[in-house]
């Protein structure tokens, strides 16, 4: 529950940060130690993307 939530606000699901992190973990093991998610190849990114990446590269910083 954020500290913004006021009671009887959300009526949707929730979910513990806590417990999900559990069952995630749990289910990585179990597709064993060759899990490897690939990273964004930035192959699809629009002109305004890559302006932006350029500008926050200029800054010296890395996105």
């Amino acid at each position: 529950m954020s500290k913004d939530d006021k009671p009887g606000e959300w009526t949707g699901w929730r979910i513990d940060f806590a417990d999900f992190a559990a069952k995630l973990t749990a289910r990585r093991a179990a597709l064993g130690d060759d899990l490897v998610i690939p990273r964004n190849s930035g192959t699809r990114r629009t002109a305004s993307k890559r302006a932006l990446l350029k500008a926050i590269e200029a800054t010296g910083r890395s996105w």
